[in-house]
This record gives C-alpha cells, sequence and structure tokens, in this order.
C-alpha cells in the first residue's frame, strides 16, 4: 500500500509465542494479525537447565507458521525476540537452529532490561498521560509490571523512556514447578507461593510510592494480567477490546487468587475468560500480581494486551526509543 509500512513481530516467551503483523498509516499503526499459542517452551528449565526436546518442537513448528503468515502479509521485516527460557537454558543453540532451519528466523535473546523497555514503550504509547483512558493518573507516569512464565519485569517513569527498570528471576511457570504438587492447590501451598513471590520480588519494596512519581498509574502486562480480567469479566471468548485497558483492583486479584487456587485444575480451566493451557499456571501468576501490588502500594491496575511484540513494532516503524 503506498505511504505504508508493515512489519512483523514475533515474541518467544517461557509460556507464550505471540505474533504482530501491523502496518503503518499515517500516524497510526494498524494490527493486521495477532495471534498467540502456548507451547512453554521453558517447561523444565528452572529444574534441568535444559530446553525440553518435545517444547523446542513445538515452539519452533509454531514460529514457522506465524513466519509464514508474515510473510504471506508481505510484512518486512519480521523481528523475533526470544525471552527468559531461552536466556536461561543451556542449550538455546539447538532451539535457535531449528527455528533457523524450520522458519528461517534466529530469534535474538534479549535481556530482561531490554524487555522491559520494550514492554515500557507499548505502555507508555497507549497509556502514558492524559492520552490514557480514565481514571487519568495525576501525572503522566506509569509503572509497568510484565509478569512473564519465567521472569517478572518492572518498570517506571514519566517520558517515552524510562526512568528505571528491574528484571527479576520470578514468573508462572518458574513458581508453578517449583511449589505446586497438589490440586486443588491448599492453603499451605498457597501461602508458599505467596511467600515465593515476595521474596523474589523483594527489589520492590524500594519503589513503594515511587517517590515523586506518586501519582503513577499502574499497568499490567502479558498473559496472567489478562486472563485475570477475562475471568472477571467471565467472557465468553477473550475478547482483546474489553480487556485492554480495563481495571484490576487490588482486592479484586486478591479475590481471583483465592478463588481460583480453591478450584481443581479440571474445573479451573473451564471458567469464562481461562485459556486452559495457562490454568495450571495462572495461580502463581496471580501471586505474583497480588504481591508486587501489595509491595509497591498500587490499589488497582490497568490491563494491557499489548506487550513486547508492540515495542518492537514501534520501535521497527518510528525507530529505536
Amino acid at each position: 500500500m503506498p505511504g505504508s509500512t508493515r512489519v512483523a513481530a514475533i515474541d518467544v516467551g517461557t509460556n507464550t509465542v505471540l505474533l504482530l503483523v501491523a502496518e503503518r498509516r499515517g500516524e497510526r499503526i494498524d494490527p493486521l494479525a495477532e495471534r498467540a499459542e502456548i507451547t512453554r517452551l521453558g517447561r523444565g528449565v528452572d529444574a534441568t537447565g535444559r530446553l525440553d526436546p518435545a517444547a523446542i518442537a513445538e515452539t519452533v513448528r509454531v514460529l514457522a507458521a506465524f513466519a509464514a503468515e508474515a510473510r504471506a502479509l508481505g510484512a518486512a521485516p519480521i523481528a523475533c525476540v526470544a525471552t527468559s527460557a531461552a536466556r536461561d537454558a543451556s542449550n538455546g543453540a539447538e532451539f535457535f537452529e531449528a527455528a533457523r532451519a524450520a522458519a528461517g528466523l534466529a530469534p535474538a535473546v534479549i535481556s530482561g532490561e531490554e524487555e522491559a523497555r520494550l514492554v515500557w514503550r507499548s505502555a507508555f504509547r497507549d497509556f502514558g498521560g492524559p492520552a490514557g483512558p480514565p481514571p487519568l493518573p495525576a501525572s503522566s507516569a506509569l509503572a509497568v509490571l510484565d509478569v512473564g512464565g519465567g521472569s517478572t519485569e518492572f518498570t517506571f517513569g514519566d517520558a517515552p523512556a524510562p526512568r528505571g527498570r528491574r528484571s527479576l528471576q520470578v514468573g508462572a511457570v518458574r513458581l508453578t514447578e517449583r511449589h505446586v504438587r497438589e490440586d486443588p492447590i491448599g492453603p499451605a501451598t498457597l501461602a508458599t507461593l505467596r511467600a515465593a513471590a515476595a521474596a523474589a520480588l523483594g527489589p520492590l519494596a524500594g519503589f513503594g510510592g515511587l517517590g515523586e512519581l506518586g501519582g503513577a498509574r499502574l499497568v499490567g502486562v502479558a498473559g496472567t494480567v489478562t486472563t485475570l480480567s477475562a475471568v472477571a469479566q467471565a467472557l465468553p471468548a477473550y475478547d482483546a477490546a474489553r480487556v485492554h485497558g480495563a481495571t484490576l483492583r487490588r482486592e479484586e486479584v486478591e479475590e481471583l487468587l483465592a478463588r481460583l487456587a480453591a478450584l481443581p485444575l479440571a474445573v479451573r480451566a473451564r471458567l469464562p475468560g481461562m485459556e486452559p493451557k495457562r490454568a495450571d499456571v495462572i495461580v502463581a501468576g496471580a501471586a505474583i500480581v497480588a504481591e508486587a501490588m501489595r509491595l509497591t502500594g498500587f490499589d488497582r491496575l490497568t490491563v494491557s494486551d499489548r506487550g513486547v511484540r508492540w515495542g518492537l513494532v514501534h520501535d521497527l516503524l518510528e525507530g529505536a526509543g
């Protein structure tokens, strides 16, 4: 299309592979295709330090399909990054070689700090200051919480470039694999999950109130937060338009955490709004959200349906920020 640029971004996470194909039309960036598949590339990495061969094969299959779709839509370039699981695994080269052979892509492993920057770029564009949806914050300041499968990133600031960011080694898959051995999850295990999350998130306690950024809005990103919002709304099918920009109060997160933990996995997986493949790790993810909100003193968060892939697209179409 004359006057437009079409690009794609693929985010290979510990739990999920996400695709965004987007086009610039004047000042707008419009999504043409968005896909998400849970492949759990990082299953077992916390214990073994290695990527599971079956997880590699499933992730590469999805990656090849996403790359083919992006090319069919005329996207160029295609940016592809890998995050926590690929950072931590000793055999990441096996995954990269298989991805290159099957998809013609070599995912670039990005640091936790770079992951946080990309998520920040997307969140600030959508929610920074008066551009964001109500309730408007007291200033343009944001804090962004990105709960992944293997790591959690926290970023804050009041401008397109963040003032500070932290990447912490706790995520929904990692926490589940370390501590969950029963179904449903009993009070003692839930307490252990919360204590482990709080310990890993301890550095965030220093951000409580955010000092001069105390009027900030907290934005929550990634599958744990979007799933909690979808379940809270009892959505019969996932609807990004109803999730992106929705609000979750801290007491709602606490109620969801208690409710989800008490349900057997099979029942949890059938809840309206629940992605069945996420049902086994959602309790640990919710524990991370609850503890992060407690430590940083936020009583509500705004849900973002976007993240690393959107930050990559902004970089491709607008230049790295």
